[in-house]
């Protein structure tokens, strides 16, 4: 194409569609960034929840808080619905990591002191 012509329709499309393209790549790097740090922090989470089930166990606490879980789903849904984000699927996702949870600590329950507790 030389200097002064207007593109053809197919020059204009394939210079979208690489704009397209190069944005798409960006984006997915960003999601995939995202998903690698929510993996690390529900590792996080699981390792406080993990020390939690042991000090039920120790202490004879039930693996489940209702009263606990209550409050945490609805200052999960204040905070969806703050960060413009659809309270119904917040609620979902911590009432599926809050059953998680309390599997866990019913195995931990169910498997005596914990590794490196000492009875006294």
């Amino acid at each position: 194409m030389s200097e002064g012509t207007t593109p053809a329709a197919g020059d204009a499309t394939a210079v979208a569609d690489e704009v397209a393209r190069e944005r798409l790549l960006y984006l997915r790097g960003s999601i995939d960034n995202l998903d690698a740090a929510l993996v690390h922090l529900l590792a996080e989470r699981f390792k406080c929840t993990q020390q939690v089930g042991e000090l039920k166990a120790r202490h004879n606490l039930p693996p489940a808080d209702p009263a606990r879980e209550a409050t945490q789903i609805a200052r999960l849904r204040r905070l969806a619905e703050d960060a413009k984000l659809d309270p119904a699927f917040a609620e979902k996702f911590l009432n599926f990591i809050i059953g998680e949870v309390v599997q866990h600590h019913k195995a931990i329950a169910g498997r005596g002191p914990a590794a490196g507790d000492t009875a006294v």
